[in-house]
């Protein structure tokens, strides 16, 4: 993983130093999953860990938790989140036929088909392996919750493909069931491990929420630099998301074929406006988010979620 941006630094700053320590823990324990493997899963599950992200569902446990919760398990919690968004990721190239995540060639492209479900699936059972060793049944209801909406949301999601028709109800709850539900889960986990009933859900549910939004507003607005995606990517799959359906265009999207009309579509989108309402309608999430944070929360865990919060609508200003 590359080193922390500006925000999350922010973030860290604002938590205190545990937070390195925490995370340096995480990023080694999921460098050594993928090892324990063998080849050649272990080159393909490596390869996708690597690619990582900012690893925000992680940062998120460990906030939930708190300085004061035991280590082994806040950690092993992280983990867990982190390795069935992996997992996720993996199929969901299968899926789409993606060569490129975040810039870098998917299992899909460079194994095949066959190895990107094997390695979806390992990264998977990895992932309850690594929080069973919680023995908290409550943890592993969490994130098979979680899981199962994830793959429902999968589900509606191919249900919709190419359909222009899909409303704005039915994309929010697709994209609270791909995305939202596991940010819900990260900071219910965070939680669980501090000893404390769960009062974060509705704010990592809302923040991942808008973190979809924006997400597909990037894939119309771009650029591939980036994105490490053509713009328009989502629009080549089929896949209806937030500004086409407030651009409201007549357009029969299985007619969007070539990279360069899928551009041409993205064009068409932004002039409506609609990329602009999209982000109007994600910050408003995020306030939502900040507004559900429990008034008894340390101030310093407190300042650190709602730079969380910041955080999401900054990586796409």
């Amino acid at each position: 993983m590359s080193g922390p941006s500006e925000p999350v630094t922010q973030v860290i700053d604002a938590a205190g130093a545990w937070v390195v320590r925490r995370l340096a823990s995480v990023e080694r324990r999921l460098r050594e999953i993928p090892a324990a493997a063998g080849d050649p899963v272990a080159e393909w599950a490596g390869s996708t860990i690597a690619a990582g992200g900012k690893r925000l569902r992680p940062l998120l446990v460990l906030l939930a938790a708190g300085e004061s919760a035991p280590e082994d398990g806040v950690v092993r919690a992280a983990v867990a989140v982190e390795l069935v968004h992996a997992a996720t990721l993996v199929h969901d190239d299968v899926l789409d036929a993606a060569d490129l995540r975040r810039g870098r060639p998917t299992v899909w492209s460079t194994a095949g088909r066959e190895a990107a479900i094997v390695t979806g699936d390992h990264l998977f059972a990895r992932a309850f392996s690594e929080l069973a060793a919680n023995d908290r049944i409550e943890d592993v209801a969490v994130l098979s919750r979680a899981s199962s909406a994830l793959a429902e949301g999968e589900l509606l999601q191919r249900a919709d493909a190419w359909n222009a028709k899909v409303g704005e109800e039915r994309y929010l709850h697709r994209c609270e069931l791909k995305t939202a539900r596991l940010f819900e889960a990260a900071c219910e986990l965070g939680e669980l491990q501090a000893g404390r009933p769960p009062s974060l859900g509705g704010f990592g549910r809302r923040i991942g929420l808008a973190f979809q939004l924006l997400d597909d507003v990037l894939d119309v607005s771009g650029p591939a630099e980036r994105t490490g995606k053509h713009r328009g990517t989502d629009l080549l799959d089929g896949t209806v998301t937030l500004p086409f359906i407030l651009a409201g265009l007549e357009v029969d999207l299985r007619g969007v074929r070539t990279p360069e009309q899928a551009e041409a579509l993205c064009d068409a989108i932004a002039a409506t406006g609609a990329l602009e309402e999209s982000r109007r309608r994600a910050h408003a999430m995020v306030a939502e988010a900040k507004d559900l944070l429990p008034a008894d929360l340390e101030p310093r865990q407190r300042d650190a979620l709602l730079l969380v919060a910041d955080g999401v609508v900054e990586r796409y200003a």
